[in-house]
C-alpha cells in the first residue's frame, strides 16, 4: 500500500512537476556553487510564483494546510562523488527566521550558513509540512532518503530513543525520478546513506507553514 501523509507521514507524488518547471527551477539555481553538500537558500524571487499555494509547487502543501500555507525555508541538497556524505537517523527541530528576537518558548539559537535558526514549540513543527523536489532521479543506490513511517506522532524523541522508535515504525526507502515530489510531515525521523554509486542527486528541499509566528519574530522565508 502507498504512504499517506494521513497514516504514515509522508506521501509520494509522482510526476508532480513537467519539463518546463524543472528548467525554470534549474535556471533559478544555476547561480549557486556547485559541488556542495548543502546550501541553504533565502530571497529566491524566480521561485516565488510556482511556490504560493496556488503555485506548481505550493499547491501540494496548499492541499493539507490551507491556502495560508508559506514556503518559510529552502535547502539544495546535492549528493555527487565529491559530496557523498551519510546522515544518521534525526528529526528537523529547527526553523529559520529573519533576525534573533527573544521569544517565549523559543530557543536554543543557532546560526547555520550565516542564517538565525531557533528551536519552536514543538506543536509549530508538528503541522510543518517539508517537500522534497527531485532534480534527478534516486535509486536504491543513489542515496534515497530513509524515513520511519508514523514516527511523527511521538513528538521530540530522545536521541537515546531513536533506534528504538525506528525499529518499531520500520523504514522506507523514497526512491524517485526527475520531476517527483516527496512530501512529509517535518518531525519524522528520517536519515540516509552514503551513496553505493554517487551521482548527483540534487534534491531542493522546502518547508512549508500555515502559521504566522508570535511577537517580532518573523520567518526568514523564501
Amino acid at each position: 500500500m502507498p504512504l499517506t501523509l494521513a497514516a504514515d507521514g509522508a506521501q509520494f507524488i509522482p510526476a508532480a512537476l513537467d519539463a518546463p518547471t524543472l528548467v525554470a527551477i534549474e535556471i533559478a539555481l544555476a547561480h549557486l556553487p556547485a559541488d556542495q553538500p548543502g546550501l541553504r537558500l533565502a530571497n529566491l524571487p524566480a521561485l516565488a510564483a510556482m511556490l504560493a499555494p496556488t503555485g506548481a509547487i505550493g499547491r501540494h502543501a496548499a492541499a493539507h494546510q490551507g491556502t495560508d500555507t508559506k514556503a518559510v525555508r529552502a535547502i539544495l541538497f546535492d549528493k555527487s562523488p565529491a559530496t557523498n556524505w551519510s546522515l544518521g537517523w534525526h528529526q528537523d527541530r529547527t526553523i529559520a527566521v529573519a533576525a534573533r528576537i527573544e521569544t517565549p518558548g523559543f530557543g536554543p539559537w543557532t546560526i547555520k550558513s550565516g542564517i538565525q535558526h531557533v528551536a519552536p514549540p514543538q506543536a509549530l513543527l508538528d503541522r510543518m509540512l517539508t517537500l522534497r523536489i527531485h532534480l534527478d532521479p534516486v535509486d536504491a543506490d543513489n542515496a534515497p532518503l530513509l524515513i520511519a513511517p508514523g514516527s511523527h506522532r511521538h513528538g521530540r524523541v530522545a536521541g537515546a530513543d531513536i533506534p528504538a522508535l525506528v525499529a518499531r515504525c520500520g523504514t522506507h526507502a523514497c526512491l524517485a525520478d526527475r520531476g517527483d515530489i516527496w512530501l512529509y510531515a517535518t518531525p519524522i525521523l528520517h536519515a540516509s546513506d552514503a551513496a553505493r554509486m554517487p551521482r548527483h542527486r540534487r534534491v531542493l528541499q522546502l518547508d512549508y507553514s500555515a502559521d504566522d509566528l508570535p511577537g517580532r519574530l518573523e520567518w526568514l522565508g523564501v
